[in-house]
């Protein structure tokens, strides 16, 4: 299992969404994602986010919090990955080109519109409703959503 984290940064009522077009073999191809990865050696999450952030975004994130932790499991070629989710409110710097995608402030409206991972519908729609730290189980068959399971109950 791998660890990394997962950030969904706003502005008002957007959302900064990464569209995953340019790495080969990317498991996260052609969705639209938040910002982030894994940790390095010794990380902590928080270290990972905001070093993720500058990377991919060139933006320093001022304000930010932990909402869950995500286990994706899977049973295709893709390692099981431990996910810190995070929220970012506020930020200093300019949005610079990303190499793993485009980078697009969406209106969380028209989020719901864009292609993700179907598992992603659950935690955005705790994350908007500024849910309680939870723990979110996810087990995908090749792209397909087979088991949701929220703080230890089955939901899908």
């Amino acid at each position: 299992m791998i660890n990394s984290t997962l950030c969904y940064v706003t502005r008002g009522d957007e959302v900064l969404m990464l569209h995953r077009v340019k790495k080969k073999n990317d498991v996260n191809q052609d969705k639209w994602i938040g910002i982030g990865g894994k940790f390095e050696a010794d990380e902590t999450p928080d270290e990972c986010l905001l070093r993720e952030a500058l990377e991919e975004t060139g933006l320093t994130l001022t304000h930010w919090k932990c909402h869950g932790v995500v286990t994706f499991l899977t049973n295709g070629p893709w390692d099981g990955e431990y996910m810190y989710l995070f929220t970012a409110d506020a930020f200093e710097g300019e949005l610079k080109e990303c190499d793993e995608g485009d980078l697009r402030w969406v209106s969380r409206g028209f989020l719901d519109q864009l292609p993700k991972w179907e598992g992603d519908q659950i935690f955005l729609d705790l994350l908007w409703q500024d849910a309680p730290f939870f723990l979110l189980k996810l087990r995908y068959d090749g792209d397909a959503l087979v088991e949701a399971v929220l703080n230890g109950e089955k939901i899908r």
